[in-house]
């Protein structure tokens, strides 16, 4: 068991979160360049990212309120066990509580391909490809 601790996300990781509590999903999206044109053929999409949702989620995602915390950045190190989050093991306070508004409307701005879908199990062994990078999330909660 981790001790306890706060995390925290970086900017291009974030969107990972832009989900109801307990949302099971589906991201995937190149690393680099040259990753953008396989990913891009597989997924058969133009977008940067594809997010996926069961489409029962839809609506409670449309609804939801969601909040970003911003923290100073000097609070936080690394968290190596996965890429873009930061842990703090000392109490902390936020600096601002924002908004992130509509979650449909924030895939939309930035340019995330999201995906309503009756079941996540097709897109899970895609995204998993090594070629490019993926996030699996709550899972256990897909119905099928």
């Amino acid at each position: 068991m981790h001790p306890p601790a706060v995390w925290a996300i970086d900017g291009i990781h974030a969107p990972l979160y832009w989900f109801p509590r307990d949302c099971p999903r589906v991201t995937a999206w190149p690393r680099d360049a040259t990753e953008r044109a396989p990913f891009q053929r597989a997924f058969a999409t133009t977008a940067h990212r594809v997010h996926a949702i069961e489409a029962t989620w839809f609506e409670r995602m449309r609804t939801m309120s969601l909040f970003r915390y911003d923290f100073e950045p000097g609070d936080f190190e690394p968290w190596d066990d996965a890429s873009g989050q930061w842990i703090s093991t000392k109490p902390v306070t936020p600096v601002a509580v924002v908004p992130v508004g509509n979650l449909v409307d924030a895939h939309v701005a930035a340019g995330i391909e999201l995906r309503l879908v009756p079941s996540l199990s097709p897109l899970v062994e895609l995204a998993r490809d090594e070629r490019w990078d993926f996030s699996l999330v709550r899972l256990m909660n897909a119905t099928s």
